[in-house]
């Protein structure tokens, strides 16, 4: 028998003539909470260093140190930004604060520290609308603060150490990260870590460090140790390389720093080991 409106087409017309919806498909699969530390981590600003995210563990070490969305946080010689794509978006969208302390670019200043400066402050500082208001200051020998007195949540130094070591600078990092944080601040360290049966290198050319030695270093500045975590830890670094850490990933050094690189320097087992071995420490400055 004929329905009143015409007989129901095979196409999915009901009986008068009107097509049924169709079902619902699956929803794409929502990204993480836009402002979120994982929202940062994954964001598409950071397409070209996400790569080493597997070695770096941003999201766990970040964790660890205790980061929240709302802190001020200063973060001592972020160099080209790696951590800056994650931690500046983070803080803007939780009305936090980041304060980059670039190098010294003073009188007698290393040029090519320089233009990095001017790179690095070019770049974060010209997209307030996904890095927030920047604030930039400087590190080195003869610099003032850092931050302003007892204003910050948390400091930063990431794999930084070896460097002021050879600048003969490290007891002032302390010293400066010490001044600028609140009490109860937290002091969040990565460093390419020497193994306590090697012998340290004062100036740390190699670029590794013993733990012992940065332990010690935070707690003549007046820190209490808090924790250490192995999240950043890699068992196959023999921290012998022929031209320290950076014979590895991801500078693959093939030649000793300033000298023109070799072609012939095989890189191959270097890049099986990975990036260097890395102590991850969190210290608190008392009340």
């Amino acid at each position: 028998m004929l329905a009143a409106c015409g007989l129901i087409a095979a196409g999915g017309l009901t009986a008068c003539g009107e097509r049924e919806p169709e079902a619902a498909g699956p929803e794409a699969p929502a990204g993480p909470p836009e402002g979120s530390l994982e929202w940062a981590i994954a964001g598409a600003w950071r397409a070209a260093d996400r790569g080493r995210d597997s070695w770096r563990h941003p999201l766990e070490t970040l964790r660890f140190f205790g980061l929240q969305p709302s802190m001020t946080v200063v973060d001592f010689w972020p160099g080209s930004g790696w951590y800056t794509e994650i931690l500046a978006p983070y803080l803007a969208e939780g009305d936090g604060e980041y304060y980059a302390v670039g190098f010294f670019t003073g009188p007698g200043s290393d040029p090519a520290q320089a233009a990095l400066n001017a790179n690095f402050e070019q770049r974060f500082g010209s997209d307030r609308r996904l890095y927030g208001e920047v604030k930039f200051s400087q590190f080195g020998a003869t610099t003032g603060p850092v931050a302003p007195a007892a204003s910050a949540d948390m400091v930063l130094f990431m794999r930084c150490i070896h460097s002021w070591m050879a600048a003969g600078t490290a007891e002032k990092a302390f010293a400066d990260a010490y001044a600028a944080l609140k009490p109860r601040g937290i002091l969040g360290i990565e460093q390419h870590r020497l193994g306590p049966d090697q012998d340290q290198d004062p100036a740390a050319a190699d670029g590794y460090v013993q733990e012992a030695f940065v332990k010690q270093l935070a707690a003549e500045a007046g820190f209490i140790f808090e924790a250490a975590s192995e999240i950043n830890a890699n068992p196959d670094d023999t921290k012998d390389h022929p031209f320290g850490v950076e014979t590895l990933p991801p500078r693959l050094l093939t030649a000793p720093q300033g000298s023109p690189p070799d072609p012939t320097f095989d890189t191959a087992p270097f890049r099986e080991i990975g990036e260097s071995d890395r102590m991850t420490l969190k210290f608190r400055k008392p009340e």
